[in-house]
């Protein structure tokens, strides 16, 4: 029996984008629907949080904190995670409170999180003594990392390579290459452990979304770490060095958050192609960073390439003001 608890709706959907495939003729697309896995209008943060609530559980704990920027959609998800189980959930979130919530930040509002403003700190830098507070009051604590992003969270994504070649199996589908947002590692991390347990074929090209260290760490050495760890799972076999872990850094540079013509474009391609809706923070960047690459033929003709929706659409509203210009 799996160490997790069934927060999501999957398997999540697997399916062609074909008018996108109409448009880029050397290229056919699929996409991996992450944001239909449900908790709280869904995100692939639901896949880690079934193994770390789960966890939480098992420890007798009965409070969560973890941490994030306002607009998290980790700690969104993470608020529904509690409420769905009885759990008490306290978000450390960047910046000072607004005026007015909107986006993730309501929904985490609503869902009956405790909300902590952290100002600077957005990654948890306070995590340690905000568990120290609450242990004063006779809480039993369980800590979730930024971005959920660790071996027991990572865990989620090694099992949705596994779910992911199952569909294409059922399907007679050959994916070539991978498209995702790489932010906190976990999800990275999870699926190169899954590629090898599973013996998935595909390339995977992971988007860099997020500048910044956490916890004093390169990107890369948090996802090396979680690789190591993985080590304990039976059926891996590889020792993954620094130079294993790949990320695509060309379309980070405006930084964290902030929305530039770039996601502007993406966010409408998918929409009036397709009807589907990209977040501006994550999955925005790393679906122009794949449109770079088909427009620029940087993959081989005739490649299947598939892109994974990590969900995120809350988040859209708050960012309304550079949205709305005509299209």
């Amino acid at each position: 029996m799996e160490n997790k608890i069934k927060l999501g709706f999957l398997p999540t959907p697997l399916h062609l984008l074909p008018r996108l495939s109409d448009k880029y003729p050397d290229y056919t697309l699929y996409i991996k629907r992450d944001d239909h896995t449900g908790l709280a209008s869904g995100g692939n943060k639901t896949r880690k949080l079934e193994y770390l609530i789960h966890e939480a559980i098992h420890q007798k704990c009965n409070t969560i904190i973890t941490a994030g920027a306002q607009q998290s959609n980790h700690c969104r998800q993470t608020a529904a995670a509690c409420a769905a189980t009885g759990l008490e959930c306290h978000l450390m979130l960047g910046g000072f409170e607004p005026d007015i919530y909107d986006g993730n930040l309501l929904l985490s509002h609503l869902l009956g999180a405790h909300i902590h403003f952290t100002g600077e700190k957005r990654k948890g830098e306070n995590l340690v003594w905000l568990k120290a507070e609450l242990k004063k009051s006779g809480k039993r604590i369980y800590t979730i990392p930024y971005g959920g992003s660790n071996i027991i969270g990572a865990m989620g994504f090694v099992n949705a390579a596994g779910e992911l070649k199952q569909q294409l199996d059922d399907s007679q589908i050959n994916i070539d290459y991978i498209f995702f947002a790489s932010s906190s590692g976990g999800t990275q991390a999870g699926l190169m452990l899954g590629k090898e347990l599973f013996d998935l074929k595909a390339a995977l090209i992971p988007i860099n979304i997020d500048k910044s260290v956490s916890e004093g760490l390169s990107l890369e050495q948090a996802i090396l770490n979680i690789l190591t760890d993985g080590k304990k799972i039976p059926g891996i076999q590889n020792t993954y060095q620094l130079e294993d872990i790949s990320l695509i850094k060309d379309y980070d540079q405006a930084g964290y958050g902030v929305i530039t013509e770039n996601e502007i474009y993406a966010i409408r391609e998918l929409a009036t192609a397709e009807g589907i809706l990209l977040d501006p923070v994550y999955t925005a960047r790393a679906f122009y960073g794949m449109h770079d690459y088909l427009i620029n033929k940087k993959l081989p003709a005739g490649s299947n390439v598939l892109f994974w929706h990590t969900g995120g659409l809350p988040a859209t509203f708050h960012y309304a003001d550079q949205l709305k210009g005509k299209t």
